[in-house]
């Protein structure tokens, strides 16, 4: 097992998710990268091409994120969405939350 994923900022406006995004990591990755956003601008782009490991917890993780951000009245924009996490935001009925294209398929 990958050890737990972190958010770190990646310049201004911009943060990378590494690591594993799972059940296990949840309330440290939660946590964090709502700290991390917290201090951010009020559009941040998070690049997600670095997440190693990740079940469908992740999702919670993306939307919390996304609702967080919004609250303080800042735009969230994911990219570099791993594939097979953009199936799972798909089959769930969450792309359009997360504000990511549905998977093809």
């Amino acid at each position: 097992m990958t050890g737990g994923g972190v958010l770190r900022a990646a310049g201004e406006g911009a943060a990378r998710a590494e690591g594993a995004i799972t059940i296990d990591t949840v309330p440290a990755v939660l946590d964090a990268g709502a700290d991390l956003l917290a201090g951010a601008g009020s559009e941040v782009e998070v690049d997600l091409s670095g997440i190693t490991e990740f079940d469908s917890a992740a999702l919670g993780v993306l939307l919390e994120w996304r609702r967080r951000s919004a609250v303080r009245g800042a735009q969230l924009a994911y990219t570099g969405l791993p594939p097979k996490l953009l199936t799972l935001a798909t089959l769930y009925g969450v792309a359009d939350l997360l504000g990511v294209a549905p998977a093809a398929g």
